[in-house]
């Protein structure tokens, strides 16, 4: 049985109807604020809240204590962070063990990467053994974390990748402890929770509608041929590719889609 053929909607008619949706300036300046105060860019949410007569909503002089924590972590100060988050809001961590415990599981990362046994050992029987009675889930992480005092040099998180060609590095599931995405993991976990206290998203909209973009578009391409955009950055739009030969359902047909965002 042949396939079914698909409504083709070439570029002059898809600008055309692109040209007609309703969307205004406002909800446009809006999205744009919301994504600079979620992600921290204070001076520009400062600058175009001038410029567009914007309300942002919400303190921006809180964005620079959450970059200044969120920083602290990337960089290994994970005391520092610590401290930084209680002097902004001293419930914070006493009201989420699960962050708590993961900070402190960094903190104690950064110490077994420098060495530090002893005062790594002191800190575990103080700080995380405590949270590990309250949850048992807890155990699993530590015991993986404390397995890296087994070995005598960690790589710092700007030697990644690694390729540990003679086998005497830690196994796979420990180095990812020590690559730059596990501080990045944690700090995005208490970035997320500094903002539901705050009474704001956990994540802005920009990169939700992107993905909603990207759903969209997989499943239109099932029931017609429309230009597509193939680049996330500039908006590049590819026109439709020519309609194919009906094809019979036993053939194998190429599935899939491929769109960028590289700059």
């Amino acid at each position: 049985m042949a396939g079914t053929k698909k409504e083709s909607i070439e570029m002059e008619d898809w600008n055309r109807r692109l040209a007609k949706a309703n969307v205004s300036k406002q909800d446009l300046d809006r999205l744009v604020m919301n994504f600079l105060v979620i992600e921290g860019y204070k001076d520009t949410a400062e600058n175009f809240a001038r410029e567009a007569s914007l309300d942002p909503g919400v303190d921006l002089s809180a964005i620079a204590d959450r970059m200044q924590i969120r920083a602290a972590v990337h960089s290994g100060d994970v005391e520092g962070a610590i401290e930084r988050v209680n002097d902004l809001n001293p419930e914070l961590l006493e009201t989420n063990p699960s962050l708590l415990f993961h900070l402190q599981q960094q903190q104690l990362i950064e110490m077994i990467r420098h060495g530090k046994v002893r005062e790594s050992l002191e800190f575990v029987q103080e700080e995380l053994l405590p949270l590990c009675e309250d949850n048992a889930a807890f155990l699993g992480e530590l015991e993986s974390t404390l397995a890296l005092l087994a070995f005598e040099s960690l790589p710092p998180p700007d030697a990644f990748p690694i390729v540990d060609a003679d086998g005497t590095g830690p196994p796979s599931e420990l180095l990812t402890l020590l690559e730059p995405l596990q501080r990045h993991k944690t700090a995005s976990e208490l970035n997320a929770a500094i903002l539901a206290s705050q009474a704001q998203e956990k994540e802005s909209k920009l990169p939700m509608l992107l993905r909603m973009l990207v759903w969209a578009q997989d499943q239109l391409s099932r029931h017609a041929r429309f230009p597509r955009v193939s680049h996330l950055v500039t908006a590049r739009t590819q026109a439709p590719p020519p309609e194919p030969d009906p094809v019979d359902e036993g053939d194998e047909i190429p599935l899939g889609s491929s769109i960028s965002i590289e700059t």
